[in-house]
């Protein structure tokens, strides 16, 4: 018997960051690494990871970390976390590891431990064995892993949906979840995204409907803006493309490298002869594929929009389609990407989220799961609070106790003895890391309230120069300001600012002695509250004093 421990590090009460830790006595599994997408609050921020302190601490416990599928949600945060912990082993499928290695390989990454895994083949690891059963999901070779301890088997979902028509590299394999179910599941981590809406999410995250009819009345050049992820999109696509005459330019390397590959490997099926180059950019008979940055979601279709593509400048002629989901927080920069080119006069063709569903787990394909698995404890993750509470109440309806749900908050740490749930309150230390660019590490609260002060107040500064030996002022105090007032306007209120200033450094300066730091706070503070007085506004304030 043993002592397991169950907790995340991201993912709960929270769209992306996934990141799941299951320890089983001295061993330490890892499922999935995601980002989260920067909302619009976030100044500057390209994305967020979990804080990852708790793996690097513990490194050498860790067995491996195992990617669900290759979506940046679940994948996102490998290339910041492999800078600290280079010797982390990777688990995936082939194409999610095709997936990585592109990512790794944009981000200067050469060195790392990846490790393929073959659905339906158990993985050993000591008393534990780790078994990857094939679900269905937006791209292929999605799986769920199944983690046997002595205590029972532990199964994580990842994202999933039950749909009969998704073949090959993207069916369900229903037998191996009910033979799982059969021998006995302790716990069943399940996502819980949709598990508010009624029903199954098939047929309804299927777009091939609206797809066939833009193609059919559309005669002129269609950009079609989908995330690089969406891999079964990109399928229903090219099926429709097939049909009519037209051809597809990709933009970006990486999205082009992708599919050309899934298409080597059977992952697509698409006439490659069919795909031109992008200098036909202009062609009116043909369908461009814009991605999104991986963290930056309209990234590119905005600088089309804005003219800095050099190829691609939108028209009113055009149609642009909107294919993958607006990301919460994300939802006022969609709304202007759409009023821009609604400007332009092209037409716009948006999937309605109601109609149109990710592939997330419904209701109904949350509760099949559940009598297939046969859990004795649930742990509803991967969605806002609200979402993992109608998870619970899903879980009831199909007759699970309610003390045998786990509802959880990141770090909240379950454990089991024996297999049994034990009353804890044992609590890892979580937190987010902000990722800006190409900076390593995490810029920090104070930071983004810095740009935040800036961008609603502006920016004032304060520079005087002083004699080295008397102290006397020989040039200044001058004030300067960024984004806060029309100087030409307001000359009165810049005067009055430099003499307040210039009192202060008076009133500091004794026997060719000055306080420097009394000065700096003392002007921040009088003229911070001057300005305040007279336009109700607090910019940054900073002072800058040299000697000469």
């Amino acid at each position: 018997m043993s002592k397991i421990k169950i907790f995340s590090l991201g993912g709960l009460n929270e769209i992306g960051k996934n990141m799941y830790v299951i320890e089983v006595d001295n061993d330490i599994f890892v499922f999935d690494a995601g980002l989260k997408y920067a909302d619009d609050s976030m100044l500057g921020v390209d994305y967020v990871i979990p804080d990852y302190e708790y793996l690097k601490t513990n490194k050498d416990r860790i067995k491996g970390l195992f990617i669900s599928h290759g979506h940046e949600q679940q994948m996102g945060a490998l290339s910041d976390i492999l800078i600290d912990i280079p010797k982390l082993k990777i688990y995936g499928t082939n194409f999610t590891l095709e997936v990585i290695k592109n990512q790794l390989l944009d981000d200067g990454i050469k060195d790392s431990h990846l490790i393929p895994v073959q659905v339906h083949h158990k993985i050993g690891f000591g008393a534990c064995s780790l078994f990857p059963i094939a679900l269905t999901h937006s791209v292929p070779e999605s799986v769920g892993y199944v983690l046997y301890t002595p205590d029972g088997a532990i199964f994580y979902t990842g994202n999933f949906v039950f749909d009969s028509t998704m073949m090959e590299s993207y069916k369900t394999d229903i037998g191996k979840l009910a033979y799982v179910g059969k021998q006995g599941v302790l716990c069943l981590l399940s996502e819980s995204m949709y598990a508010d809406k009624k029903g199954y999410t098939s047929p309804n995250h299927r777009a091939t409907g609206i797809i066939r009819e833009t193609l059919g009345t559309n005669n002129g050049r269609i950009l079609f803006n989908i995330s690089s992820s969406q891999l079964y999109r990109i399928q229903e696509l090219f099926t429709e493309i097939m049909k009519t005459s037209r051809h597809v330019i990709i933009m970006g390397k990486s999205l082009e490298t992708l599919i050309l590959k899934s298409i080597d490997l059977g992952y697509i099926k698409f006439d490659k002869s069919r795909i031109s180059n992008i200098h036909n950019a202009d062609d009116a008979n043909v369908v461009i594929i814009v991605s999104d940055e991986r963290e930056k979601p309209f990234s590119n279709i905005r600088r089309i929009i804005r003219g800095y593509d050099k190829f691609v400048t939108i028209t009113d002629k055009d149609t642009v389609v909107f294919a993958s989901p607006v990301y919460e927080g994300m939802e006022k920069s969609a709304t202007k990407v759409l009023d821009n080119i609604a400007k332009i006069g092209s037409n716009i063709v948006t999937l309605p989220e109601k109609k149109y569903l990710s592939y997330h787990a419904s209701s109904e394909d949350l509760m099949l799961m559940l009598d297939l698995m046969q859990p004795k404890y649930y742990f509803p993750i991967n969605g806002e609070y609200r979402h993992q509470v109608a998870n619970k109440e899903v879980a009831m309806q199909v007759g699970m106790n309610e003390e045998n749900i786990i509802l959880s908050l990141n770090g909240d740490v379950s454990v089991f003895k024996d297999g049994i749930l034990l009353p804890t309150k044992e609590k890892i230390k979580t937190d987010e890391i902000l990722i800006d660019g190409k900076t390593n590490g995490d810029i920090g609260e104070l930071v983004l309230k810095d740009r935040e002060l800036l961008s609603d107040n502006g920016i004032v500064i304060v520079t005087a120069t002083l004699e080295k030996i008397g102290k006397k002022v020989l040039a200044g105090p001058e004030v300067l300001t960024r984004g806060f007032i029309y100087v030409k306007e307001n000359n009165d209120l810049i005067k009055e600012a430099e003499n307040i200033s210039a009192s202060i450094i008076e009133a500091n300066t004794k026997h060719n002695y000055i306080d420097y730091n009394n000065i700096k706070l003392e002007i921040r503070d009088k003229v911070g509250k001057y300005f305040y007085d007279q336009t109700e506004c607090k910019p940054m304030i900073l002072v800058v004093i040299q000697e000469i």
